[in-house]
């Protein structure tokens, strides 16, 4: 198999992860979406740091790039806890849409962030994939769903906002195990207060439930990572949207979620959205010589 086609089935394998992720946490139940994303990340951060035990290297970051990890840390959390709150109060295909709005915000906060430019193509696509996530949020006072769904918008600006946040620390050199162990230790310690004083008991079933959640994430990220060391993102990033796919189809048996023909509508503009972008990404470059590369 190619370099690209293993990048591939990473990709579909950790958007498989994270749908189950999700499934894992409505199934775990009425308990609040903070003490959720406590588990989820508490798990992810035993994973990162037996990987920074293992390779013997210990725990550094350059003290000039704390300000990115908290930027990083504090948007990733706000990501998690909206998606989470969105996941237990929305048809779980709707969830899964509005968080894959990220890879459109991380241009524009890449715009102002890295000062990468946008073309006039890019910022016409970033309007139609919100136009999209117009048509699933349905921004009336009649949408019963109408708070859930801009929270779950929000999580994809936030998750936005975080993705750029580790762009700029793997342009510094900062490995992704030291910049996963930092967000989510600095996750758990933030909402540790509110566990402490607020929490509340849960089953057994749903204790596995949410390490099975965390499980699951972990094996998303690690999918993820390992498809972007085979190939570039702007080769492969599409097929991360098959997660949309996993979700409408698990949904639909496991909790008899049907998405509306609004968000079907929505689903077409913002997949469409992204098509685009990845067929933009990888377009013929000329040579020098005008001649197509």
């Amino acid at each position: 198999m190619s370099r690209k086609g293993k990048a591939v089935c990473y990709i579909i394998c950790s958007a498989f992860c994270f749908t189950w992720m999700n499934i894992f946490i409505r199934l775990s139940g009425d308990l609040p979406s903070i003490e959720k994303s406590f588990f989820r990340n508490f798990i992810a951060m035993l994973v990162a740091a037996g990987m920074i035990l293992r390779s013997g290297e210990g725990f550094h970051l350059q003290p000039k790039n704390l300000p990115l990890f908290l930027g990083r840390s504090i948007f990733g959390t706000m990501g998690i806890l909206c998606n989470f709150y969105a996941v237990d109060h929305l048809v779980l295909a709707n969830a899964s849409m509005l968080n894959k709005m990220s890879p459109f915000f991380v241009l524009i906060f890449s715009y102002f962030l890295l000062k990468e430019k946008l073309t006039p193509f890019q910022i016409g696509v970033v309007a139609v994939a919100f136009c999209g996530s117009l048509f699933i949020v349905k921004p009336t006072l009649t949408n019963l769903d109408l708070f859930p769904s801009l929270i779950g918008l929000w999580g994809g600006v936030s998750a936005g906002a975080a993705y750029t946040f580790v762009r700029m620390l793997g342009l510094r050199g900062e490995k992704g195990s030291v910049i996963v162990l930092f967000f989510s230790a600095f996750s758990c310690l933030c909402v540790l207060p509110w566990m402490i004083f607020n929490f509340q008991p849960m089953t057994g079933v749903q204790l596995l439930c949410l390490i099975m959640a965390g499980v699951a994430a972990a094996g998303g990220q690690f999918s993820i990572t390992a498809a972007y060391t085979y190939a570039p993102g702007r080769e492969v990033s599409v097929y991360d949207y098959s997660q949309i796919i996993f979700s409408a189809v698990f949904g639909y048996f496991l909790f008899g979620d049907v998405p509306d023909g609004w968000s079907f509508l929505g689903y077409v503009l913002i997949i469409g959205a992204a098509v685009a972008i990845f067929f933009y990404n990888n377009r013929p470059q000329p040579d020098l010589k005008g001649h197509e590369a």
